[in-house]
């Protein structure tokens, strides 16, 4: 028996921002700052901003944060990639952080975004149209939106409406991710898996 690399697009994530979060915290505590958070304020003339819209989220605030995170994306990201194919996962994860990198940049240019709480929801939105089909709209995903999505929607308006209620999480992150999630699943079905052959 052997150990496989089973999910390679979630595991090789999941190393990156472990190996983030070891260096940050112990060689090298400016890295997070640097090159895994969005730019705040984000200066047109420098590569590295660029860079750090779709690099956030490998960084992490603490390993509680990273925990919270990558134990759904160590859930979700293998069942999602024998779906969609490692590839069309990688392609999802990036273009999620840019949209969240640029969205954070535009609304929010004063405060940072870091983490992949934003993949997170990605994934749990695009979990739930693994036995999607043409035509129909899975029950499944309806209450996923409605429990996930509506949960961030009430925390953000109940942080903007009670004073001194922030809590450092960004559910606009959340939001656009789960949105993202939404629009992969409705956009491309899931590789098919061949039926074993009638005997």
């Amino acid at each position: 028996m052997r150990i496989r690399y089973n999910a390679p697009t979630t595991l090789t994530f999941t190393l990156l921002s472990g190996l983030v979060l070891l260096l940050s915290g112990t060689i090298m505590p400016g890295l997070t700052a640097a090159w895994f958070s969005t730019p705040a304020p984000f200066d047109s003339h420098r590569i590295q901003d660029y860079v750090k819209l779709v690099s956030h989220p490998l960084g992490h605030a603490s390993i509680d944060h990273y925990i919270s995170n990558f134990s759904f994306i160590l859930l979700l990201g293998p069942i999602l990639e024998a779906s969609y194919g490692s590839l069309s996962v990688l392609v999802m994860m990036l273009a999620t952080a840019l949209v969240t990198g640029l969205l954070q940049v535009f609304f929010f240019p004063g405060t940072i975004l870091l983490g992949a709480s934003g993949i997170v929801f990605m994934m749990i939105l695009l979990a739930s149209f693994t036995n999607f089909n043409k035509g129909e709209i899975p029950l499944s995903f309806i209450l996923v939106m409605v429990i996930y999505l509506g949960r961030e929607v009430f925390n953000a308006v109940a942080s903007k409406v009670t004073p001194g209620s922030s809590d450092n999480i960004s559910q606009f992150a959340h939001i656009i991710g789960g949105l993202a999630g939404s629009f992969f699943g409705f956009l491309r079905p899931t590789k098919r898996v061949a039926a074993p052959p009638s005997e």
